[in-house]
């Protein structure tokens, strides 16, 4: 039998067998995630800073939202979101699709002094809009 083990960066561990039984030749391979054994106290590839704080972005408590209708085109509803939301060609197709089949889409999060006026100048564009509170 002959095996080779690796261990690469990511705390995963190799085990590659090459076995000959009969005269046939068996390849297999295991690998194990070395982080199921230890704790990350113990872990030589996580590092946990203790000075490190959390910052909640309490601004960004509410999300802008876009509702389907059977009037607006895709067209106009990806140029809408690109112009007045920043958003690119691809963003903007994805979030339409939502829209489209889903109903509705969150197309921006932020505070509700940012989103205003974006909401208005969607709903100016005779697309529905609204703004949620998601705290």
């Amino acid at each position: 039998m002959h095996y080779l083990i690796l261990q690469n960066f990511f705390g995963r561990l190799y085990f590659y067998f090459l076995i000959n039984i009969n005269g046939l030749f068996y390849q297999f391979a295991i690998i194990l995630q070395l982080s199921m054994f230890y704790n990350n106290a113990t872990n030589p590839f996580v590092s946990e800073d203790s000075n490190t704080a959390i910052l909640e972005d309490k601004d960004s408590s509410f999300q802008l939202i876009v509702w389907n209708d059977d009037v607006n085109t895709f067209d106009w509803v990806i140029e809408t979101l690109v112009q007045i939301c920043g958003h690119t060609t691809e963003q903007a197709e994805q979030c339409a699709i939502l829209i489209h089949y889903k109903g509705k889409c969150a197309v921006k999060k932020g505070a509700f002094n940012k989103l205003k006026p974006q909401c208005e100048a969607i709903i100016d564009r005779n697309i529905n809009a609204t703004i949620e509170d998601i705290s």
